[in-house]
């Protein structure tokens, strides 16, 4: 049925969005600063989208509608909005019910992420070209956290998101590869998956998700007043 990709994007989203008027987490009023961190987050990623479909994977046309956008089916720009603000009401949940407290070591183990970049250039240069660019943003996400000092990759509350998110990437994931919606140009990856889905798609999704949370706590900062930082407990 060509609505099941339309259909999936449209049950990622609307449940955080009914959920978003909860009273005691009440996303509805970080929806401003929600949106602009999903927009720009997505850019980079829906560039490497439209340079490499039809290479390191396609979408197929019995699951998705016929209208295209720089080559991409118009669900496919619809998964950058509905994934990373699902994420975003997944992270304001887990700071809602979860303490929070810097893990000392793992100041230690980012700087073991930020080669990823390096390897990444030589992996690509290989020919496993997905394979190579996951590893890229995986690095330059973790360096862009340092960056702007949101230092999320330091807090006992990321590490809890980001398992969470990892099992949703797991779900939604292994129906799109299933069916499959999306295909893959073996070639371009190590071959290696989990169920049906290629080990790069967990890169790919955490990454997408970590960056558009990376920029929406830096916008909830400028809001904050400058007498009541972040803290961390």
């Amino acid at each position: 049925m060509k609505l099941e990709y339309l259909i999936l994007n449209l049950l990622i989203f609307s449940g955080p969005l009914v959920m978003s008027f909860e009273p005691q987490i009440h996303f509805r009023n970080r929806w401003r600063y929600a949106f602009p961190a999903i927009i720009i987050a997505a850019i980079p990623y829906l560039i490497w989208d439209a340079l490499v479909v039809g290479s390191h994977w396609w979408f197929n046309e019995r699951y998705t509608l016929d209208w295209r956008l720089a080559g991409l089916p118009i669900e496919e720009w619809l998964f950058f909005i509905a994934v990373p603000f699902a994420g975003l009401f997944v992270w304001e949940v887990v700071k809602f019910y979860f303490p929070d407290r810097e893990i000392a070591v793992m100041n230690r183990i980012r700087y073991f992420i930020y080669p990823l970049q390096l390897l990444g250039l030589l992996v690509f240069a290989k020919g496993n070209e997905y394979t190579g660019l996951v590893l890229i943003v995986i690095g330059s996400t973790a360096m862009l956290d340092r960056i702007l000092k949101t230092n999320l990759l330091l807090r006992q509350q990321s590490l809890i998101f980001l398992a969470i998110a990892l099992l949703l990437i797991l779900i939604f994931n292994s129906y799109l590869t299933w069916r499959p919606v999306v295909l893959y140009g073996e070639a371009y990856q190590l071959g290696f998956r989990i169920g049906t889905i290629p080990m790069e798609d967990f890169g790919y999704g955490l990454s997408l998700i970590l960056l558009a949370t990376i920029f929406y706590e830096k916008f909830l900062a400028f809001a904050r007043p400058r007498s009541m930082p972040a803290k961390i407990s």
